[in-house]
């Protein structure tokens, strides 16, 4: 028989487990729960793992894996990590979607006949972390259920979704269609996705949180909606707008059973929960989340993207709330028009109640909200209280600079009046909580001096027993009589009173003889023993009686868990605000304004994070309307058409957060949804090209798109033949000005696509604008009206370095080419068909070969007839001879 496994011993049968020794009983017993899951079993200063559990740890966190005796006649394998330092432990297994069940001693070792008793107090997992050293300081962890619904043929019809941030206790539902559940994931990003161990064909591939299957069961409507009465301690779900809501109450249902599972207690601080509707929020699908590089970077960093540059902000609550609004920028302008009008108040601000004195303030603030969230499941430690204590103290100023600043704006008036902290908690904490307290309560320290007056005196025993012993020798000697009378200790007799033989006659009643020397004797009396006792195991009781005391206080806040979770609220978007007026302030940006009618009209406009990569930046205007609907951009690559539409979108997502935008003046009508089409990235692991993914983004456009829609379509068609991508990217255009009617900007190479305007008034071409310089190119980025006179193709080749030999090449066919597409056009062919045979021209760029053939200048003059060309085309076709005359004769 081998060693067990976890799937093993969740099946041994008693006789089986007898074979065992008692404590790997115990663990076997225990493991069985929590089959999935990494075991830490406390064994006095470590936590230690077993068998496979061991193999697997030691694997994962490079620990030393060892072999100890023997149960069921087997070696045990263990590995183990020191109690003090588990936290680091955890966060490298949670990195890697693990989840760890710590088992903690809860029975007395002294006391104990064999295994001491224990019990598995919580379950680590990848969407349920509450602890400082386990979660990030700038980003949220979501635990995400999520509860399919099925119409009469079986077919899922709609989708639940419940999310938490367990160390906040925001909770969150929506129902959502089945095909927009890859876009909520992308936005919510959770950690952790729970779901029904059934199959789950509706799952998205590629999900990035750790999939947690727990029993069907769990998802029942029913007992989901009960769950949530009894959470939130109301009679009916109509106050929230979740009554009507099914599957979205079986997924909290579920979620709800398993984050207060893997805490072991009651969720107190999740007190209320908030439903969205796909309409409140601008939509963006995972591909804008990914394109505007919002949070993260194309290549997954996390610098310079929007969020990077805004973040300033002087608490990591703030930081957290900048990615959120980031992500759901609201479709409702009055909200984004409140906030800007927060922002320019605290511009405008007096020099009493300045920009940089409530930064100052801000500064230090903790973070209220997640040492609510650990008060909440009373793991709070000392310097949480300490740091909350601090920050309630702060709170009357901080409260008035927001009052001052607020000059009418409404977002800072209210926010003024939750800066209000709850007079009975700030008492409690300053009267209970030591100034510095210790980092934990196993080592003291922790419960200021004079709360309680037992703590107090075990204190001064441990303290001050030397003193306490010189005061009752003089008290004895004057007592007495006897001068040389000495109160002394040893670790063999304890304390005692020693007198010289000589002396003995003037000993009083109560001293009682504790030992006979040759010259003196010792003695005890009640007050020393009383002492005695005392002092021997005041530090041991000291910090019983202080650990006791520390969890009275923890329960004692309790009732304030609501208190706090408004000042964190507040604080948060307060110095979100504040940061956003700084961002404003130091970039120089402007207030947008709102309107009823459709429209984009942007003077000026910036992307804001390439201007602060670069030393100028070249502004431009962009004009979109009921009458300009499209605007086809052409121009050279690296010229600047990327940056145009980013920006576009940026200045208009800004603005619907709330935010200054990077403009000399910017307008926005209505706008629903946000849509880009950028760049070339294949799915190797979905099995599809570059091409397939570009065709999915450009269907999702085209079926969702609205006339109130943003569209960013950028090089569509690229990755098929020329006439295949000419012909798509032809009617993907047209069908977006015919049929979707949404604002939209597209780039694009196929310069058949400027005769657009022609066929459609409600289009219009721009160019960004370029010059040559010899051989090379200069790129003005300026947005100009007009179709592109050319692409610029070889000159940007040869800015990248591309050897000469081969753009040489590349001019002398580009000329063959132009000259075949005026002589006569070029079929396409079938990719798959046989060539024809054809006369090889020389392919090497030697004199021989240049020599050998006909100059494509002479060649391109024969083909055209004078008499057609206008004076422009006239001017462009001197340019283009010249060039080919260059490039023929230029030196190797």
């Amino acid at each position: 028989m081998g060693n067990p496994t976890p799937q093993q011993a969740s099946g041994e049968t008693d006789q089986t487990l007898a074979k065992h020794t008692p404590y790997m009983q115990q663990y076997l017993r225990i493991k069985a729960d929590h089959p999935g899951t990494l075991l830490f079993f406390r064994m006095g200063d470590f936590y230690e793992l077993f068998y496979e559990d061991a193999e697997k740890a030691a694997r994962l966190l490079d620990l030393t894996l060892t072999q100890r005796g023997a149960s069921a006649g087997n070696p045990i394998k263990m590995a183990g990590v020191p109690h003090h330092a588990v936290e680091q432990y955890l966060a490298k297994l949670v990195k890697f979607g693990e989840s760890v069940a710590i088992c903690e001693q809860i029975g007395d070792p002294a006391t104990s006949k064999g295994p001491v008793e224990r019990k598995v107090v919580r379950v680590v997992t990848p969407g349920t972390l509450t602890d400082a050293a386990l979660l990030a300081d700038k980003s949220d962890v979501y635990l995400l259920s999520i509860c399919p619904a099925h119409n009469k043929r079986g077919v899922v019809n709609a989708i639940g979704l419940a999310w938490l941030n367990l160390a906040s206790g925001a909770l969150r539902l929506a129902e959502i269609a089945p095909d927009q559940l890859g876009a909520s994931l992308e936005r919510i990003r959770p950690a952790e996705i729970l779901v029904a161990d059934a199959p789950a064909d509706f799952l998205p591939a590629g999900l990035n949180g750790a999939l947690t299957r727990v029993p069907s069961w769990h998802f029942d409507v029913t007992s989901g909606k009960q769950r949530l009465c009894d959470q939130l301690d109301v009679a009916s779900l109509d106050g929230f707008s979740a009554e009507s809501l099914t599957s979205a109450c079986g997924a909290a249902g579920a979620l709800l059973l398993y984050a207060a599972a893997t805490q072991g207690q009651q969720l107190r601080h999740v007190r209320s929960l908030k439903v969205e509707y796909e309409s409140e929020y601008i939509g963006l699908d995972p591909a804008t989340r990914r394109n505007l590089e919002l949070t993260e970077t194309l290549r997954g960093g996390e610098s310079p993207t929007l969020c990077s540059l805004l973040d300033t902000c002087c608490t990591t609550m703030g930081s957290r709330l900048l990615r959120h609004w980031l992500h759901h920028p609201p479709r409702d302008s009055g909200r984004a028009q409140a906030r800007q009008q927060a922002i320019g108040a605290l511009l405008d601000a007096s020099p009493q109640a300045s920009l940089d004195s409530l930064r100052g303030s801000l500064r230090r603030v903790a973070d209220v909200e997640r040492i609510t969230g650990r008060l909440a499941l009373l793991s709070a430690r000392p310097r949480d209280l300490s740091s909350l204590r601090d920050t309630f103290a702060a709170l009357p100023s901080l409260r008035a600079l927001a009052s001052d600043a607020a000059g009418g704006a409404a977002a800072l008036e209210r926010i003024a009046a939750a800066l209000e902290p709850p007079p009975e908690c700030v008492d409690l904490l300053a009267r209970a909580i030591a100034e510095e307290p210790s980092a934990m309560v196993r080592d003291g320290g922790v419960i200021a001096r004079g709360y309680d007056s037992e703590l107090d005196e075990l204190r001064d025993i441990s303290e001050n027993c030397g003193q306490f012993l010189i005061d009752l020798e003089a008290r004895e000697r004057a007592r007495t009589g006897i001068a040389n009378l000495r109160v002394e200790y040893n670790k063999v007799h304890g304390f005692y009173i020693e007198v010289t033989r000589g002396q003995t006659d003037k000993v009083p009643d109560d001293y009682r003889r504790r030992q006979t020397l040759k010259n003196a004797e010792r003695y005890i009396t009640p007050e020393l023993k009383t002492f005695e006792d005392k002092a021997l195991s005041a530090q041991e009781r000291a910090l019983a009686r202080e650990r006791s005391l520390y969890d009275a206080v923890l329960q004692a806040l309790l009732p304030f868990i609501g208190d706090c979770q408004r000042v964190a609220a507040a604080l948060a978007e307060l110095d979100l605000l504040a940061a956003l007026a700084e961002r404003a302030q130091a970039l120089d940006w402007v207030a947008p304004t709102f309107a009823s009618e459709a429209g984009i009209e942007i003077e000026q406009g910036r992307h804001p994070v390439v201007e602060a990569q670069v030393e100028q930046f070249v502004a431009n205007d962009c004009r979109l309307d009921a009458e300009r609907k499209l605007l086809l951009i052409t121009g050279p690559n690296m010229g600047g058409k990327s940056t145009f539409m980013r920006q576009t979108a940026l200045i208009a997502l800004l603005a619907y957060v709330g935010s200054y935008v990077p403009a000399r003046s910017a307008r926005f009508g209505p706008i629903d949804r946000i849509f880009t089409r950028i760049g070339a990235a294949d799915d190797l692991a979905g099995g599809r090209s570059t091409f397939m993914v570009e065709m999915t983004e450009a269907a999702a456009i085209l079926n969702d798109a609205t006339p109130q829609s943003l569209v960013l379509m950028d090089e569509i068609g690229r990755g098929t033949s020329t006439f295949d991508g000419l012909a798509l990217a032809w009617a993907i255009a047209r069908h977006l000005l015919a049929h979707n009617g949404c604002y939209t900007l597209f780039a694009t190479h196929y310069f058949e696509l400027t005769q657009l305007p022609a066929e459609f008034p409600h289009a219009a071409n721009v160019h960004l604008a370029a010059v040559e310089h010899g051989h090379g190119i200069v790129f003005l980025h300026a947005v100009n009206d007009g179709p592109a006179s050319q692409s610029y193709g070889l000159q940007v080749a040869q800015l990248a370095g591309v050897p000469a030999a081969v753009i040489r090449a590349a001019r002398k066919h580009l000329a063959h080419l132009e000259q075949q597409s005026v002589t006569h056009a070029t079929p396409q062919l079938d990719l798959f068909a046989v060539a024809p045979c054809v006369e090889d021209a020389p392919d090497d760029d030697t004199d021989e070969a240049n020599d050998a053939s006909p100059h494509p200048a002479l060649e391109r003059l024969r083909a055209l007839d004078p008499n057609d060309l206008k004076p422009r085309e006239a001017l462009d076709l001197i340019y283009e001879l010249h060039e080919m005359a260059s490039a023929q004769h230029s030196p190797r």
